[in-house]
């Protein structure tokens, strides 16, 4: 009877570890109880976004719990090891197109976009108006003409020697602040701005393209010194230091918008919004690698709550409406309609790109800009070229 009895008391305590067992693995946020873990990477600008409860709640009433890692764009696009993820997140379509393509994925989802912009401020937004480098869009909109910041920059201009400058009399260049176009796929659409312009208003498409042009657009990166690896990082010191540190920083769009929606007070009265002119879309482009991949790609896609989720954070998408109230509301600097839009190099290409600029970072050799958009005088770049170690040309 005893022996009975200690039978009966071990099937019941194992029935027990069970049942445990398998409510430990639920998780009572999903429909019936229970959600599908579906892990992704993306750039580090949409973290803030994935991590938000409300975005969270979304996936999980179609029983998803996303969870995420950050890596930059080019990164997610050639070091990282994709076995394992559901989709890959970058925020650029050439580094989206280079996965699919290397993947073999038919299909890709583009949920929302931001143009690239500049933060700055009104003093040194008044210093580049009289510069000639700041005028009105006549969209109702203020742009900053790349072409002419080029030619400034090519100079070797500094703050304190602009015509009337008492506003700013730093002795640094007049450089955009960028991340490290290395590693940064902000930094890499800034490329692929300046790029367009100094290859006479076109779009890189040929090697020989690359070469030129990589030469001419090279310093504004290498004379910057220490660049950041994340987006977040020189938007942030711009953010909390002020002018000294920053006065003028390549970023999304979104990031400024982001702030300015949820009227933080972290956008002060005396901060400006620019638009390089011309600009390039940044285009979150969303690589499904499996069937549950393809699922959250669907979702921020068509889903209308996520669609408000991400126009809370400064994100365009193909319904503008949520986008457009925000803007109403708050009264964000936001342009409604740009019209000086360019599109980026291919992955190749923009590459390309890259990788000239590296091999200058490696060999310590800074060429002297040439005129953007003039092929014909880059000779001083040649020269620094020809200086470098064997191996890194």
């Amino acid at each position: 009877m005893k022996r009975s009895i200690g039978v009966v008391l071990a099937l019941l305590l194992g029935a027990a570890v069970v049942v445990a067992v398998v409510l430990g693995n639920r998780n009572d946020e999903g429909p019936g109880g229970g959600l599908v873990t579906v892990r992704g990477v993306i750039g580090s600008e949409k973290k803030p976004f994935f991590e938000d409860p409300q975005v969270r709640a979304a996936f999980a009433k179609h029983g998803l719990r996303v969870e995420v890692d950050t890596a930059g764009s080019r990164q997610i696009a050639t070091e990282v090891k994709l076995d394992g993820y559901a989709f890959a997140f970058p925020s650029s379509l050439p580094a989206a197109e280079k996965i699919r393509k290397d993947r073999g994925v038919s299909a890709v989802f583009s949920p929302f976009y931001s143009p690239m912009a500049i933060a700055t401020f009104q003093p040194i937004a008044d210093l580049l108006t009289k510069a000639g480098l700041v005028r009105d869009s006549g969209h109702g909109y203020p742009v900053f003409d790349v072409a002419k910041y080029l030619d400034l920059a090519a100079k070797g201009t500094r703050w304190d020697k602009l015509p009337g400058n008492t506003a700013y009399p730093a002795r640094k260049r007049v450089l955009l602040t960028t991340t490290d176009v290395r590693t940064s796929n902000s930094a890499a659409m800034y490329l692929a701005i300046t790029s367009y312009v100094a290859n006479g208003e076109d779009v890189v498409n040929s090697t020989a393209q690359v070469t030129g042009v990589a030469r001419t657009v090279a310093p504004i990166f290498l004379d910057q010194g220490y660049s950041q690896a994340s987006s977040e990082a020189p938007f942030d010191d711009y953010l909390v230091m002020g002018s000294g540190k920053t006065p003028m920083v390549m970023i999304y769009e979104a990031q400024y918008l982001s702030h300015v929606f949820a009227g933080d007070g972290s956008i002060k009265p005396g901060m400006r919004l620019l638009y390089p002119s011309p600009t390039v879309l940044s285009k979150h482009t969303l690589v499904p690698l499996t069937a549950d991949g393809s699922r959250v790609g669907k979702l921020l896609t068509e889903d209308p709550g996520l669609r408000g989720l991400a126009a809370r954070y400064g994100f365009r998408t193909a319904d503008p409406a949520a986008f457009t109230a925000l803007v109403a509301k708050s009264g964000a600097p936001a342009a409604r309609d740009l019209v000086d839009v360019v599109e980026p190099p291919t992955y190749e290409h923009l590459e390309g790109l890259i990788t000239n600029i590296d091999r200058l970072y490696a060999s310590g050799a800074v060429p002297q800009q040439g005129n953007p958009g003039s092929p014909g005088r880059q000779e001083a770049p040649e020269k620094a070229l020809e200086k470098a170690p064997e191996g890194v040309r």
